[in-house]
């Protein structure tokens, strides 16, 4: 009997021994970093596509369209009263109007760079914080209005020619 209180006691004093010891390991941790923007802590939020028509010499040069990925922290973005994505599209077209340097028809001279980094600063200056860390480009397109209607006659084409292939007689047998 005195076997089985000694042994009690024994792991009654282990036990403590490790809760004590795990609660002041537990206090002598060094702070923890916050977490560094692309690697966690921010939200991944992609616009649909926006299409901005560009015009130059009163005439429509051609179709801007994107989609885009931006980061935000979510404490700052549920404070918007503004849907982002509103903004967003809203910036973009504010954006390309307010640059005439930029000219999508000449694609080697096209700084994606600068149109990324014009988004997010414009847009974090008109909020007046920096709630947009990062704009991402997912696609990015430049459609002239030549391009537009060779898809268009392109479809036209096509759906002709499915109408008149659902429209014909199935081949018979004699």
């Amino acid at each position: 009997m005195i076997k089985f209180v000694a042994a009690a006691l024994w792991i009654v004093a282990v036990t403590l021994g490790a809760v004590f010891y795990s609660f002041q390991a537990a206090a002598n941790k060094p702070p923890v970093d916050p977490a560094k923007p692309m690697l966690g802590g921010l939200d991944y939020v992609k616009t649909d596509v926006i299409s901005v028509p560009l015009l130059k010499d009163q005439r429509v040069q051609g179709y801007f369209l994107t989609r885009l990925v931006y980061t935000v922290e979510p404490k700052e973005a549920a404070k918007m009263s503004v849907p982002a994505a509103a903004l967003i599209s809203d910036q973009v077209y504010s954006y390309l109007y307010g640059n005439p340097l930029i000219d999508f028809t000449q694609y080697d001279r096209l700084d994606l760079d600068a149109f990324r980094n014009g988004i997010r600063d414009s847009i974090n200056a008109r909020i007046g914080e920096k709630l947009v860390q990062e704009v991402l480009v997912e696609q990015v397109e430049f459609l002239t209005p030549d391009d537009i209607r060779d898809n268009a006659v392109r479809r036209r084409e096509t759906s002709a020619a499915e109408a008149a292939k659902k429209a014909a007689p199935p081949p018979t047998s004699h």
